[in-house]
């Protein structure tokens, strides 16, 4: 019988090609260098971070924050901001009196991209039944997937992720049927692993990532969890940089992705191994890695030894026939304005 924190490791799953001891290296100059103070303004997390000494509330503003975790940075963090503003100063009390039959026009007229008010609105209903279904809430559902999902860390994960997907979606883990019916596109916001087409589900792992990571700039509220079974949000800047630097030799964004890259930073820290994701993330984000070959920003990067576009490893071509290309010699205020307007 298993004790103490779930997904502990116990074997695991060798990765597909090691990191090498170079690699490994400057992936921790990397994470040591690193600005966090710069960078954690310019992270939903930061608005989810106040609300730590009440794991309801975080865990509520958490949810809704990595669920419109898409598009530029500044953006994301003005939506946020917006919706806090509509939901007041104590998430979980307003979960917790969320009225259901008010759902469609509770948080009208807000709205992130194409993630729309009704579809918020329908799912402060869902924290509402999960809260009342599980009292404890998303953790508890988390757990419950990692069981079902098996023995290996990348099974636990996917199982509970899988999960939470499940139960953002129907209010319950056995897909229960309910009064009220989602509103156009709210499925579709709460993917699973193990649906077909193997998505990523970043949002979801970013969730994940920050309640049980109890390491900064993570909140480590699950302290049932163990941080050894979290898995890379793999969005675009993970997977730039994770490509070019030889830990994944995928040419698609899928899960068999997010596992290929997850095994090879287990192997540099079995028990952390997602602890270099918001350092890669915004290294991306702030525009530190432009994305082709510039001597004066790629000079201080501690990953240039190790980047195929640096060496002119074959990425330097498939980059110059991407929509885009930049030319090296980008003024360094157009290199700023990209930095600020980076996307997560």
């Amino acid at each position: 019988m298993r004790t103490g924190r779930i997904g502990h490791p116990e074997g695991g799953t060798s990765p597909d090609a090691p990191p090498s001891p170079r690699l490994a290296r400057d992936l921790e100059r990397l994470a040591q260098r690193f600005p966090y103070d710069r960078s954690l303004p310019d992270d939903p997390l930061s608005l989810v971070q106040p609300f730590a000494a009440h794991p309801r509330s975080a865990e509520i503003v958490g949810v809704f924050a990595a669920t419109m975790a898409v598009g530029n940075v500044q953006t994301i963090l003005g939506s946020l901001r917006s919706l806090l503003d509509q939901i007041g100063p104590d998430p979980a009390a307003f979960i917790e009196r969320f009225d259901p039959v008010g759902w469609r026009d509770r948080l009208h007229p807000w709205k992130h991209r194409w993630i729309r008010w009704d579809q918020m609105g329908f799912l402060a209903l869902r924290l509402h039944e999960i809260y009342r279904r599980y009292p404890g809430g998303l953790e508890s559902v988390f757990r419950a997937g990692m069981e079902e999902g098996g023995e290996s860390p990348e099974q636990a994960f996917a199982g509970g992720l899988d999960a939470l997907s499940r139960a953002l979606r129907w209010g319950s883990l056995d897909q229960s049927p309910t009064f009220y019916e989602p509103p156009a596109g709210y499925l579709n916001l709460f993917p699973s692993p193990l649906a077909p087409g193997r998505p990523t589900c970043k949002r979801l792992a970013l969730f994940v990532r920050w309640m049980v990571r109890t390491a900064p700039p993570d909140l480590g509220l699950w302290r049932s969890i163990s941080p050894s079974v979290l898995h890379v949000p793999l969005d675009t800047h993970v997977y730039w940089i994770a490509k070019h630097v030889g830990l994944t030799d995928r040419k698609t964004r899928t899960w068999p992705t997010v596992t290929q890259i997850t095994r090879a930073l287990r192997v540099l820290d079995p028990n952390d191994p997602v602890r270099f994701d918001f350092a890669l993330a915004h290294t991306g984000i702030s525009g530190d890695c432009p994305k082709h070959r510039d001597a004066e920003v790629c000079g201080r990067c501690a990953l240039r030894p190790d980047c195929d576009l640096w060496q002119g490893r074959g990425g330097l071509r498939r980059a110059s026939r991407g929509r885009d290309r930049a030319s090296p010699r980008t003024p360094a205020s157009v290199r700023s304005s990209a930095r600020r307007a980076g996307s997560r």
